[in-house]
């Protein structure tokens, strides 16, 4: 036996946690399994991928530069092959994409670029931070990336009920308060308003505005997460994002490129234009602190994704929602054909049932059997499907009698190969532990 030369005790507690373990291990499962259908992955859509288009976007995102922002070429060569500046080179433009899709007016300096919306959540999770009494909130199910974030900089996570209304908000205000009441500082809560993930649940506009209000009265900051926004289904209107209805500088916003236009690039941004008093009495962005952060993290996030990113806004007078017409059609195509495929192999009534989002990429499907990650294994193993646990969006770490599947990285034909495999294990499983308690009924329709 090869010595041991650290001990995990001597880490810190986060590298053993299941949050940080669940992504390596859905990775790692699918690539054991690579003949499986994946059922799993929340990648976008490969179809429209063209490699061709990177050399397009990087030329007019130079041609931007000197044309529009005046630099030589020198300035130009300087931006795009240098270490950058740390609060990006394409804010301006995303400010223009905000403008432009979300009816967002928002400075262009209170918006950082990151690497990804994963560190654009861990900037914001290490500046809130600030010490032991400090707690975070967060609709369950959770996104584990949030989770995972909090845990390596020591930020407790309290659950509030999600439910069909996408937050239940006398959850949340009880939960503040007992907060309080045990001497806990409360300092934001999370949340994905169009179809989170992963429960594919949205609020309609009514119930942003009452999340708005609350947060307004029990003086707490909501961090908005907006992977999904773009993709509603067919006949589904677009709603506000809180953060276009925050009046009050009580959102701080997520945004991410990976959905929308290149996940490779590894673009994301935080809008962070709270006003932040400083001991000297000046008055500046939380961006500038979480510029400061990330200097120490990242330094810059690459240029040369950024300008990719800052060609395709260029292409499309920066209008996401142009540029992701056939994406979105795919999108509601799959979910369709994914939701009617289930009826046909479960029928309604029966002890399987499962959600309806109006877009997004996520539908959870209950059973009457624990869900867990053996499960899993035996489901790539033995019928050549994956999906993921809902377990691993709870922070109990206990089996949940619920599995996602994803329907943005796959076609219909495959979407119908993995759900005739998935039904043969959940007949097959069903048959080997029943339990009369275990009796569910109805499709669930979120809005």
């Amino acid at each position: 036996m090869e010595p041991i030369d650290l001990a995990v005790t001597a880490l810190h507690g986060s590298v053993g946690d299941p949050a940080l373990n669940s992504m390596n291990f859905l990775n790692e499962v699918a690539q054991h399994y690579p003949d499986a259908v994946s059922l799993a992955a929340g990648r976008p859509y490969e179809e429209f991928f063209d490699s061709a288009l990177l050399h397009t976007h990087l030329d007019r995102f130079r041609r931007h530069l000197a044309e529009e922002v005046g630099l030589d070429r020198a300035g130009v060569d300087r931006t795009l092959l240098q270490y950058g500046r740390t609060k990006g080179v394409v804010h301006h433009l995303i400010a223009r994409h905000l403008a432009v899709d979300e009816g967002l007016t928002v400075d262009p300096e209170s918006i950082v670029v990151t690497v990804g919306c994963q560190e654009a959540m861990f900037l914001v999770l290490r500046a809130l931070r600030a010490g032991p009494a400090d707690v975070l909130f967060a609709v369950a199910p959770t996104y584990v990336g949030l989770t995972g974030a909090a845990r390596l900089v020591d930020l407790p996570v309290r659950p509030v009920a999600g439910g069909p209304d996408g937050v239940d908000l006398e959850d949340l205000r009880a939960g503040l308060r007992r907060a309080r009441a045990e001497g806990l500082r409360p300092r934001g809560c999370y949340v994905m308003p169009d179809f989170a993930n992963p429960s594919g649940v949205s609020m309609d506009t009514a119930q942003r505005r009452r999340l708005l209000d609350l947060a307004a009265e029990e003086d707490l900051l909501l961090i908005e997460d907006n992977p999904y926004g773009l993709f509603p289904a067919d006949g589904t209107a677009r709603r506000p994002t809180l953060k276009a209805l925050d009046t009050a500088r009580r959102v701080v916003y997520l945004g991410s490129f990976a959905k929308t236009v290149l996940p490779g690039a590894r673009v994301g941004y935080v809008v962070a234009d709270q006003r932040v008093g400083e001991a000297d009495g000046a008055v500046v962005p939380l961006a500038d602190h979480l510029a400061k952060i990330k200097s120490m993290v990242t330094v810059n996030t690459s240029p040369i994704s950024q300008a990719v990113i800052g060609g395709a806004l260029l292409a499309h007078d920066c209008s996401l929602v142009a540029a992701n017409t056939r994406e979105r059609a795919a999108y509601a195509r799959n979910l369709r054909h994914l939701v009617d495929g289930l009826a046909r192999r479960f029928p309604a009534g029966g002890p399987v049932s499962w959600t309806v989002p109006a877009g997004g990429f996520f539908v959870v499907v209950s059973v009457p059997f624990a869900v867990d990650d053996a499960l899993l294994h035996r489901s790539a193993r033995e019928y050549g499907v994956l999906w993921t646990p809902m377990a691993h969006f709870y922070d109990a770490g206990t089996p949940v009698n619920a599995l996602r599947l994803s329907v943005s990285a796959v076609t219909p034909e495959s979407i119908d190969l993995g759900l005739d495999r998935l039904a043969a294990l959940v007949t097959d499983t069903m048959s080997e532990d029943v339990t009369p308690e275990c009796q569910g009924s109805a499709t669930v329709r979120v809005s």
